[in-house]
């Protein structure tokens, strides 16, 4: 399973979705779906916002863990 860690990094650090927005610029639908991890996809610009507005890497913001069979 794959699955976005925004929310917990958010809760860590104090931000807020808004705070998200504007310090990336990300659209508030896409920082609302990222925190939920309802998104099946993020794009490559959006995950650039976020690393480099954010001192952040992708492997901070994106958690794998194998399935179970």
């Amino acid at each position: 399973m794959i699955r976005i860690r925004l929310d917990e990094i958010m809760a860590e650090r104090g931000w807020t979705n808004k705070f998200i927005e504007t310090e990336t610029g990300i659209s508030r639908n896409t920082v609302k779906a990222l925190v939920s991890n309802s998104n099946t996809r993020i794009d490559f610009p959006t995950l650039n916002a976020l690393c480099n507005k954010l001192n952040l890497t992708p492997a901070d913001i994106i958690e794998f863990t194998p399935d179970k069979e």
